[in-house]
């Protein structure tokens, strides 16, 4: 049995994507190569004709009117690649780069991009042998789709730039030959499918999701450590307060967090204390992640119809033999998605830090005062604190939305662009920042709950006390922090802490 997930065309779900991004192999529907070769013929026939059809014998853009002459079809193909790999800046990684190139084939797999089944077969043998072109991160606006990135994919097919070959960079050309490919050769309207779409800024943005979203599950498992560590109540959990209000996601936040403090005996040594009422940065946590997680939900819904659909330009439609010209290419969905995501993890962030503060701060908390035993002698978590405060300022300032801004190109034949590239890029960025906080808020919560031994937590914020206990030990007296909060992070973007209540997590799925 094959551990491949098949690429059928309009099938990818979220799922499946998030297996691609985390390293599932894939392969090809050869069903499809019925559609992709009419659409090929269609192409073909236009290309020995007469009619001038933009992107098949015509230049391109504000070059639109210019015709080109048969001998000339495939030249043209190979200048547009080399002129418009004109990206700046890091090379994307290599998940980003093969999410990508996945993408664009589930997209000309869906036959109506015009180009051969070889180059089709071309793009997924480089994924097979591990063969990843370098592409620079900077440079795409967002339409004419992502021209500068997609021209560096491109490019590598046809052996020219760079690419990674098993993790090593080297020439295009020098890869090619080492795995006894001949460069392609891009016949009529073949480079333009290529380099026409979304499939940059779509990779990216999915990244962002697929990294928020474990960001996402370890703050609610940090925020119910917080609840305990800070003698909090679990009564503003409670589902009869969210079916009120009736918002999806508050209800499930809700559910989850209750069903991690349930069982919890440092919550039943306080049931009858004289608190009314605890801090926002606890007592609201279902009203806010829930928010988060409606617009996380709300950002992959788009993000998987963007992932099946086409999204090049001019679309062929070999059923009636007309190419049409429009407008897929443009990455609004994808900014609107990329903007919704980064107001999400922004607030993760954000949250998480408002705990840490409480945390620390002995006059709210009842803890001592920066979670340590003896303070002043010792400064404990005040630096771990001003830290978390650092990264979820840093993640606000980055929140802007990107699609509010449009710069006009091409000689202003693209006069309104998404700016979805970039958009979707810092994601991964912000995501890391809010990690970081998390696992910050990780380790001062797990020092709050030592402070009331021996009585415990609930069983599964108690694995996940005893997981961050393999790594780092209750901090007795000062030390050198940033190893700790390094190991924390470690644990929350890998996974490895969500694992351990992820039975309680059920209900805040995407």
């Amino acid at each position: 049995m094959s551990n491949r997930l098949k690429l059928t065309p309009g099938t990818l779900d979220l799922a499946a994507l998030r297996s691609i991004y985390f390293g599932m192999s894939t392969e090809l529907d050869r069903a499809s190569k019925v559609d992709v070769d009419r659409a090929a013929e269609t192409v073909q026939k236009i290309a020995a004709g007469e009619e001038a059809v933009y992107g098949i014998n015509t230049g391109f853009g504000k070059l639109a009117q210019a015709r080109i002459s048969k001998a000339d079809l495939s030249k043209l193909q190979e200048n547009l690649v080399v002129s418009h790999a004109a990206g700046v800046g890091d090379p994307l990684s290599a998940p980003i780069v093969r999410l990508t190139i996945v993408l664009k084939i589930a997209s000309l797999c869906q036959g109506a991009s015009g180009v051969r089944w070889e180059v089709i077969e071309r793009l997924h043998a480089l994924l097979d042998q591990d063969c990843l072109p370098l592409v620079p991160a900077q440079g795409s606006v967002g339409a004419c789709g992502d021209l500068a990135p997609l021209a560096h994919v491109t490019a590598g097919m046809i052996g020219v730039g760079e690419v990674f070959l098993k993790g090593e960079r080297m020439a295009a050309s020098d890869a090619l030959a080492q795995l006894d490919m001949d460069p392609l050769r891009l016949e009529a309207k073949e480079g333009l499918a290529l380099l026409n779409g979304t499939q940059v800024s779509t990779a990216l943005a999915l990244a962002g999701l697929f990294e928020i979203e474990r960001v996402f599950q370890a703050a609610l498992i940090t925020g119910a450590l917080s609840v305990d560590a800070a003698l909090g109540s679990d009564v503003p959990f409670d589902a009869r307060i969210h079916e009120l209000r009736g918002h999806e996601g508050q209800k499930n936040v809700a559910a989850a967090l209750k069903e991690l403090i349930d069982g919890s005996q440092i919550r039943g040594s306080h049931v009858d204390c004289g608190k009314v009422q605890d801090p926002y940065s606890l007592r609201c946590q279902p009203q806010v992640m829930g928010a988060v997680l409606d617009l996380m939900r709300h950002a992959a819904t788009t993000l998987v119809v963007e992932a099946n659909g086409v999204t090049d330009n001019p679309l062929v439609f070999a059923d009636t033999g007309e190419v049409l010209s429009g407008g897929n290419f443009h990455a609004e969905p994808v900014a609107f998605a990329a903007d919704q995501l980064a107001l999400a993890v922004a607030e993760i962030g954000a949250l998480s830090e408002r705990r840490i503060a409480m945390l620390t701060d002995g006059t709210i908390s009842g803890l001592p005062a920066f979670l340590s035993a003896n303070p002043g002698l010792n400064s404990g978590f005040m630096l771990a604190h001003v830290t978390a405060a650092a990264l979820a300022s840093e993640n606000k300032q980055r929140a802007t939305p990107a699609s509010v801004d449009s710069l006009p190109t091409s000689a202003n034949q693209e006069d309104h662009v998404s700016m979805a590239t970039h958009g979707a890029r810092r994601l991964l960025e912000m995501a890391a920042n809010s990690a970081r906080i998390v696992a910050i808020e990780w380790l001062a919560a797990a020092q709050g709950i030592h402070f009331h031994r021996p009585l415990v937590s609930s069983a599964p914020l108690e694995k996940v006390r005893d997981l961050l206990r393999t790594r780092i030990t209750p901090m007795n007296e000062d030390r050198f922090l940033a190893p700790d909060i390094a190991a924390a992070e470690a644990l929350v973007r890998s996974g490895a802490m969500q694992a351990e209540a992820n039975a309680c997590l059920t209900s805040v799925e995407l």
